[in-house]
């Protein structure tokens, strides 16, 4: 299954964003989605998985949970908005992780993509970025991947300069 992760679009998303996602069979949007145009786009286009963030309002609470747990295709995922980083987690998605011990874990809210492996864990972290127009961050990232019978790969990330017209 091929997946296309982004975060942090406030509101923003960029057309390349969604050619960048064109053969994915779900894009994960970890939080701060901004609005509802964004996610009735997203989920137009493609089987949309999302949490809210700390921006987003009742409505985007009301369709999106703060956390989620799911498999795929024998890789169970958490997703958030703010989670932190190996090392350095959020003391409530500590005591989550600990858990519902995922072998992926995926969030947002900093604005900075990182993909590292916990050891502790024996889980991949994935933030991938912002993907808005919004924000301190300098370029606009989204990362897509392939799952398969329970491994990650085939990771690739896009990045994009602010201020491209091609938004919703």
């Amino acid at each position: 299954m091929r997946i296309g992760l982004l975060s942090d679009t406030h509101g923003w998303l960029d057309v390349k964003i969604e050619e960048f996602f064109k053969d994915c069979d779900e894009v994960w949007h970890c939080g701060d989605i901004g609005n509802m145009a964004v996610a009735e786009r997203l989920a137009t286009g493609f089987k949309l998985r999302a949490v809210y963030g700390n921006i987003d309002g009742g409505e985007l609470r009301q369709m999106f949970p703060e956390v989620s747990v799911f498999e795929v295709d024998g890789v169970k995922v958490l997703m958030t908005h703010i989670g932190g980083y190996p090392g350095r987690y959020d003391t409530r998605i500590r005591e989550l992780l600990d858990r519902d011990v995922p072998q992926l874990f995926v969030c947002g809210h900093s604005h900075i993509l990182k993909v590292m492996y916990d050891k502790k864990l024996k889980c991949l972290h994935i933030n991938p970025g912002a993907a808005g127009n919004y924000g301190f961050h300098k370029v606009r990232t989204a990362v897509r991947f392939t799952i398969e019978k329970g491994n990650i790969k085939d990771l690739e990330v896009v990045e994009l300069k602010k201020g491209y017209c091609g938004e919703v």
